[in-house]
Order: C-alpha cells, then sequence, then structure tokens
C-alpha cells in the first residue's frame, strides 16, 4: 500500500479536516516502533493519539478500558474481568443496554498482544484498518461508495450504535467497512465534536473503495452543478 497516496486520496475526496489513521493488530511489538507507555482512560482515546505519532500500545495498556480489551478480544486478568463485569452491569442497569445485547457484541477473534496505531499517511507496518472522522455529507458520500444507499428489496442500516469500538471487529470479521454514530464513551474519551461520525474501512478492500470513490465524487459534483443551475433558474 502507498499509505501517502491513499491518505491524500481520501483526506482530498471527503474534505477531511481530522486526518485518517490506521491501526494494525499484531501479535508482538514490531522492531523500531516507539512503544506507548502512558496511561490513557480508554481504547478509543489511542485512535485521536495516533493523528499526531504512530507508537505501538501493549495488551496492558488497554486495560483500563475493559469493554475495549474485550472488544479486540485480549486477555484480561481476573481484576480486569470483575472490572468488565461491573460494568456491563452498571450499562443494564440504568438501561443504557438491554440484558440479552452483552454477549451479542462483537469482538476480535485472532489471538493479538497489542496495536499499532499511527497516522496514515506514516504507518509504520502494513495496515489493516482506517479509521476517519465523517461528518454527515462525506458519511453520505462514504455510504454511496459503499453501495450502501442502493434502493433494493432489503436494505440494512450499516451505522451502529454503542459501543462505538465494536465497529472495529465487525469491520475485520464480518464487512469491510462500518460506521458507528458514536456512544457516550467514545465523544467523552475522544472530545470529538458531536459533528462527526466514525467510520472504518478493512484495508483488503482499498482497491475497490478508492475506485468507487473517485466515480461517487464525480457523480455528485455532477448532480451539485445541475442543482444549482436550477436553483438559479427557479429563484433568479
Amino acid at each position: 500500500m502507498d499509505n501517502v497516496k491513499i491518505d491524500q486520496e481520501i483526506s482530498s475526496a471527503f474534505g477531511l479536516d481530522i486526518p485518517p489513521v490506521a491501526m494494525a493488530f499484531v501479535e508482538e511489538q514490531p522492531q523500531g516502533i516507539e512503544i506507548m507507555e502512558e496511561e490513557v482512560p480508554s481504547f478509543c482515546t489511542f485512535w485521536r493519539m495516533a493523528e499526531k505519532k504512530a507508537f505501538f500500545a501493549p495488551a496492558n495498556k488497554h486495560y483500563n478500558c475493559p469493554i475495549g480489551a474485550m472488544i479486540l478480544g485480549i486477555e484480561m486478568p481476573q481484576e480486569v474481568q470483575e472490572q468488565l463485569g461491573g460494568l456491563v452491569k452498571k450499562m443494564c442497569e440504568c438501561s443504557y443496554l438491554s440484558e440479552d445485547e452483552p454477549p451479542n457484541i462483537p469482538t476480535l477473534s485472532q489471538k493479538l498482544n497489542g496495536v499499532v496505531y499511527g497516522p496514515l499517511k506514516d504507518f509504520p507496518v502494513e495496515p489493516q484498518l482506517i479509521l476517519m472522522w465523517l461528518k454527515p455529507s462525506q458519511a453520505m458520500i462514504y455510504n454511496e461508495v459503499l453501495g450502501c444507499c442502493k434502493w433494493s428489496e432489503s436494505m440494512d442500516s450499516m451505522a451502529l450504535g454503542r459501543p462505538a469500538c465494536a465497529v472495529i471487529p465487525t469491520t475485520m470479521n464480518k464487512s469491510p467497512f462500518g460506521m458507528s454514530l458514536g456512544c457516550t464513551g467514545m465523544r467523552t474519551f475522544t472530545e470529538v465534536s458531536d459533528e462527526h461520525i466514525l467510520a472504518t474501512l478493512n484495508c483488503n478492500e482499498i482497491d475497490t473503495f478508492l475506485t468507487s470513490l473517485q466515480t461517487t465524487v464525480s457523480a455528485n459534483d455532477a448532480m451539485k452543478e445541475f442543482y444549482l443551475d436550477h436553483k438559479k433558474n427557479i429563484t433568479g
């Protein structure tokens, strides 16, 4: 993958105001990549830190976020498992989740000892997943690129809710792309603005995605020009 070129194409086509980041799920720390020593409150906190530099976060750096560790399929010590149980109980007690939901929350199936995070443009290893922050108009383009807006007899929504990080294993295990409207935890820990939506892309589909992206942007530009002319003719 030419990460610089892909970053430029994605950022330019969508008009991103936050640079896309990448992730790689690894069994050991890649050589030459800085290890993250800082303690952070959540899995999603790493996403924003990755906008500035690349780093390797070992499994135990995700323990402060039991839900995130579960989503990543990280093996957790007993203490963290108990914290996870208490957190899920809290979510159910306050009706944030219903009691039948937790067993259905997706998780990564591969064994990993950590995650490499960093800016897509200079990601130091082969990226597996790209994460983008999209505004509603950009998310519409994203949906069109992936064919999710195509009218058919069966239309399934791709936008997920809480927890936002569940879109990661969904994108890696089930569908090559994903979108989350963003949960309360994600909004709190990342401090991303409410006007942004989380979108993910499995790097295995990057070539097809970029080809479709160019077509979709061109189609929307053509329709915008048509609509502007129509508006001018009607309103003067």
